[in-house]
């Protein structure tokens, strides 16, 4: 395998006024460039014989043009990332904790976050409301007839719609037999509305112990902020874990979307790289990625490991060497 130029990457395809840029590596290169190919119909220019044997062995890699990923599995198995021991078939939430489940095995394709987007869209809408609340609740700028009510109607939706989800949980660990923190944020906010809404609606009823100025303490306020600070720390958390989860999907996208399986006949098969399962001897050509972590059997290469480990010149592997997933066999 010839390494000339090994730092003076790469070609590519632009108009006659454009500068052409190598498809692999990225670099500056000329139509005079000895090194180019033709792939559907569109000339390729690279830097060295290195870039064009990695873009003719794997061309999806480096023009985007990755197959659609296959649609979900119903019965893909999820886990809870809390309780790793609870796991069922599809989505749903976990019985002990509460959280939604994810599922065992990553993908390496994006998925929308159906949680967070649901939890942001109740936090950003109803936070006008609860800050609401706070104010007036503390400024006393509506007479005392009068303030009740309004603390009534704007924090009416931040418990019910809002909150709903918190108090859904709630349920599910008492019935579960696992209190947790979504019954305590569940009691606290639910008992301060409920206990508000009967002082404003029938304030009768309450023995005057409990009235200050012949006015029954409402805690409208304290239910909203409970409500909107637990949302804010849910979009925080589910932000987080999403961006965990896309660390882990750049890392899946280096691996290749198949593999050259390799049966008892030595006949070769092409498979999807999930169904790759211990065991299978696959064939790795020359210029194309290790499919999975595994040991060499047959052959001798060079392979480059440095978008993993850095090292920038390849490694010698030979029969019974360990080998990486998503590494170059030269």
């Amino acid at each position: 395998m010839s390494h000339e130029n090994d730092h003076a990457c790469c070609g590519g395809h632009a108009a006659p006024d454009q500068a052409l840029r190598d498809p692999v590596c990225g670099m500056s290169v000329t139509r005079d460039s000895k090194h180019h190919c033709s792939h559907q119909g569109q000339d390729y220019y690279f830097c060295s014989a290195r870039c064009l044997q990695r873009f003719q062995a794997a061309p999806a890699d480096y023009l985007g043009e990755r197959p659609p990923a296959p649609p979900a599995d119903p019965n893909a198995i999820y886990t809870c990332p809390m309780h790793p021991e609870v796991e069922q078939q599809g989505p749903g939430t976990c019985p002990k904790c509460g959280m939604a489940l994810e599922p065992a095995m990553p993908s390496a394709e994006e998925e929308d976050n159906p949680e967070l987007i649901d939890f942001s869209r109740r936090f950003w809408w109803t936070l006008p409301l609860s800050v609401a609340v706070m104010v007036i609740s503390m400024v006393h700028v509506l007479p005392v007839q009068w303030q009740r009510w309004v603390e009534l109607i704007l924090a009416t939706p931040v418990v019910l719609w809002a909150g709903l989800p918190f108090y859904q949980r709630a349920v599910a660990s008492l019935q579960n037999r696992h209190p947790n923190m979504w019954t305590l944020i569940g009691l606290g906010s639910g008992v301060a509305y409920v206990y508000s809404v009967a002082a404003t609606v029938v304030p009768q009823i309450f023995p005057d112990a409990l009235r200050m100025d012949g006015q029954v303490a409402v805690y409208f306020e304290a239910a909203t902020m409970i409500i909107s600070l637990t949302l804010l720390g849910q979009v925080l958390e589910l932000r987080a874990r999403a961006r965990t989860g896309e660390a882990l999907r750049s890392l899946l996208r280096l691996a290749p979307d198949i593999a050259h399986r390799v049966d008892d006949n030595d006949q070769e098969s092409d498979i999807p790289l999930a169904q790759v399962e211990l065991g299978d001897r696959l064939r790795v050509r020359p210029g194309e990625k290790i499919p999975v972590d595994g040991e060499v059997l047959e052959g001798r290469s060079d392979v480059d490991e440095s978008m993993l480990t850095g090292e920038s010149l390849p490694v010698s592997k030979q029969t019974g060497d360990r080998v990486i997933g998503s590494s170059i066999n030269g």
